[in-house]
């Protein structure tokens, strides 16, 4: 199961988040950091901290015990703000994460869906090498700083009728990124609204993230 956890940030904003812990820990473990959507913000005290668990990984932890290959933590948003003014603070988190917990740094992942997908696209176009990959699921980005993450492993995911998040702003990310010189990937869910969260998180997922290393990419970069 995941715990229930507080990080203060004295000189920024403090949230409460999740962690998940794998069972069978041997040595320095990957990180996948998860952002939720807008509908998973929760009160000041923390006492809807369980929403997060409503999709994504958190949801098979929650609803059926699954058990993933790596350490994940996923913040909570307040009800009354969005992750884009949180971008200094959730540095300062991760900061916080890999000094508290046994994190290999040469594989830390960050995944979000809807506003947490566009808060993946920012937070990546703010800090590309703090990521060894991203997997962004119906976001927003902003595709004329998109050249940042030309060197970045990305996969998108989103439902081509989405009416709450068009798809083209996935695919103008992911064209952008490419004309950069990029290698980035869009899935589309055929016939899928805003629920691409629902297809997304799976094994597949998991696998693909699991594949990079941001030294791997470094070394690609020289």
């Amino acid at each position: 199961m995941y715990e229930k956890l507080y990080f203060e940030n004295p000189n920024g904003k403090s949230f409460h988040y999740l962690r998940y812990v794998p069972k069978d820990v041997n040595g320095k473990m990957p990180l996948v950091v998860y952002m939720h959507g807008a509908g998973e913000r929760g009160n000041a005290d923390g006492s809807e901290i369980d929403i997060i668990a409503k999709h994504g990984f958190f949801e098979h932890i929650k609803k059926f015990d699954s058990e993933f290959p790596f350490l994940m933590v996923a913040p909570q948003c307040p009800s009354d703000e969005y992750w884009g003014s949180y971008i200094e603070s959730l540095n300062k988190f991760l900061d916080y994460v890999i000094e508290n917990n046994d994190v290999d740094t040469d594989r830390i992942y960050l995944t979000g869906l809807s506003m947490g997908g566009t808060a993946t696209w920012l937070w990546a176009l703010d800090n590309p090498d703090r990521f060894a990959a991203i997997a962004p699921v119906c976001g927003q980005g902003i595709n004329w700083y998109a050249h940042k993450l030309a060197d970045l492993p990305v996969h998108a995911y989103h439902g081509d009728i989405d009416s709450i998040v068009s798809v083209h702003e996935s695919v103008e990310m992911v064209s952008s990124i490419n004309r950069k010189g990029g290698n980035a990937v869009l899935t589309l869910y055929h016939g899928v609204k805003h629920n691409a969260w629902d297809y997304a998180y799976d094994q597949k997922m998991i696998d693909w993230l699991l594949q990079h290393k941001l030294s791997d990419r470094k070394k690609d970069t020289q």
